[in-house]
């Protein structure tokens, strides 16, 4: 009998003295935003204190807010809460807080300053008691020993982020620290290996782009006795916090060892600007450049300058806010102007509701100001969908490639090495990866495939972290290998070793017919397999994963397979 899990609802558990936390599920994609690409569904945490006073911490967005605050009321009269934390801010939670204000106008909002300011335009006059914290001394004391310490944790995408420490109950909330967007039964991370994956994407997507304000956050966190870590979504740690920890300084340490780095400045009014930033960085670092995210209304103008000034590149982007860009970014694009060199790459998104005049003004300056733009300017209405998140990342890729690729033309050639020709010698057959998740498609040709089990039958494949399929090619994704033709391959080959623009389509002009897991069938192979990724282990450079057979066919029985000579292992 196969059960079908709900799409939504709240789980709660006692994770230690007088601590509950709950945690709204849902096992659909939540949000069309890159960190939830993976589709694996996502949990709130929220973390209700009960001790002489009441403090709820960090109440979900708008998608849970009823049957959240239903399965709060079991636990608590909402009239009795006496404080509501928040670790950061955004329009999305703030209508869950109204309800809660609507039915206790009595209860204290506890923040830090940037949250404070913000949520008094997002409160639209609405009255709030506000306790803005403003220093490490700041402490709540909710009796019964629980006295609750806070300290800033802010990125440019939370400005406000907040942490909150429990001595008494050794609880750190990290809010979204730690995190991964992930839907289940377990609350706590029993068998944490089996999230590193997810939570090395959630890295990727979040905190790659902040590696600087990630490694100051880290430097605090590290120094609290803690026997429980909060996240505001995915498991409760408890049993892999240093290996958690760990995997935080390693991904952040990778980042700060790239050669190249681009600005990405940015300012967002109902935070759909700041999706598309995120989108566009993830596409930047997969590719092996590092960002430096830069929030235009909460930074000084010496950090926007220094960012440029030893970036190979930089991106700006703005909202439109009745037919203009803020003063904040406005102010940014005169410093950009001023401090950035001509022969630095340069691109300009923004998103807006009825017009774009924003977009408009930064591209108009930048090529008045001599700048080439390395992308037609992105322009997004309203929220960008999947399709259009997609679209950025590979503009983010695109534009990442470039930049290397300007420094490889700059750099001194050296004739292959005696063991770089040796490897080389390997040779691999031709295939055509293709794969497709909902409106999302994409392909590529690879010749380091390799058989790896009997049974199952299975191989490994290595993927190079640039490339746009990657983002498809995750445990549980299915895809199909078409295998080439010795003699009747060249069309194939070329046709998918040109450069296709971001989120063009791979397979204009290409005989296909769908697979039965939905991918694309090339006709013009001689053999495809349709299969399932098992297992992904990062390599280097490149992904190696492995996939398992569901079903297959000869196309050709009289072909031989096309294979791949290369006389140096330093390319394809």
């Amino acid at each position: 009998m196969t059960i079908t899990a709900p799409p939504r609802d709240v789980q709660t558990l006692q994770i230690a003295s007088d601590t509950a936390v709950l945690r709204s599920r849902s096992w659909n994609r939540l949000r069309f935003e890159i960190e939830y690409a993976l589709e694996r569904g996502t949990t709130a945490n929220t973390y209700l204190i009960q001790a002489d006073q009441t403090a709820l911490i960090d109440p979900p967005g708008e998608s849970f807010t009823e049957i959240f605050l239903a399965a709060l009321a079991q636990q608590v009269e909402l009239d009795e809460i006496d404080y509501v934390i928040l670790g950061h801010i955004n329009p999305n939670r703030v209508v869950t807080l109204k309800v809660l204000l609507e039915k206790n106008p009595s209860l204290t909002v506890v923040c830090s300053n940037p949250a404070a300011l913000a949520l008094k335009d997002l409160l639209e006059g609405q009255s709030v008691n506000l306790r803005v914290i403003k220093g490490a001394d700041d402490e709540l004391d909710l009796g019964q020993g629980h006295v609750l310490q806070f300290f800033p944790i802010p990125t440019p995408r939370w400005p406000g982020g907040l942490a909150t420490y429990d001595p008494y109950a050794e609880v750190l909330y990290t809010d979204k620290f730690f995190g991964a967007h992930r839907a289940s039964e377990q609350v706590y991370d029993l068998g944490w290996e089996e999230l590193l994956e997810d939570r090395r994407y959630y890295f990727d997507c979040l905190m790659a782009p902040s590696i600087r304000q990630v490694t100051a956050a880290l430097d605090k966190l590290e120094t609290f006795q803690f026997r429980v870590l909060a996240p505001g979504h995915g498991p409760v740690v408890l049993y892999g916090a240093k290996e958690l920890f760990q995997g935080y300084r390693h991904w952040s340490e990778t980042q700060k060892s790239q050669e190249q780095s681009v600005a990405l400045i940015y300012a967002s009014a109902y935070g759909n600007t700041a999706t598309i930033a995120q989108a566009l960085a993830r596409g930047i670092t997969k590719a092996g450049v590092a960002v430096e995210a830069i929030n235009a209304e909460q930074s000084e103008p010496e950090e926007i300058k220094a960012a440029v000034e030893k970036s190979s590149g930089f991106l700006i982007g703005s909202p439109t806010l009745g037919g203009h860009a803020p003063t904040q970014i406005q102010t940014a694009l005169g410093i950009v102007l001023s401090s950035a060199s001509k022969t630095q790459s340069a691109g300009v998104f923004g998103s807006f509701g009825w017009s774009g005049e924003a977009i408009d003004l930064l591209e108009g300056k930048l090529k008045d100001g001599g700048y080439s733009l390395a992308f037609e300017p992105i322009r997004v209405k309203f929220k960008p969908t999947d399709v259009t998140l997609k679209y950025c990342e590979e503009v983010g890729t695109d534009f990442a490639q470039s930049l290397k690729k300007a420094r490889r033309a700059k750099a001194p050639r050296t004739p292959a090495t005696s063991v770089e020709q040796a490897v080389g010698r390997i040779i691999g057959s031709l295939c055509i990866f293709t794969a497709k998740q909902g409106d999302v498609s994409s392909a590529m040709l690879a010749s380091w495939v390799s058989q790896a089990t009997f049974t199952p039958p299975g191989f490994t494949v290595a993927v190079a972290k640039e490339r746009a399929i990657e983002a498809l090619l995750y445990p549980g994704s299915s895809f199909v290998l078409n295998i080439l033709g010795e003699g009747n391959h060249l069309g194939l080959m070329r046709h998918f070793l040109k450069p296709f623009g971001p989120a063009e389509d791979r397979f204009e002009g290409v005989a296909t017919e769908e697979a039965a897991n939905g991918s694309p069938i090339l006709k013009d192979a001689i053999a495809y397999l349709e299969c399932r990724v098992d297992k992904r282990m990062e390599a280097g450079d490149h992904w190696v994963i492995y996939a398992v057979v569901d079903t297959g066919k000869v196309l050709d029985n009289d072909a031989k397979t096309a294979v791949h000579h290369r006389k140096t292992g330093t390319h394809y």
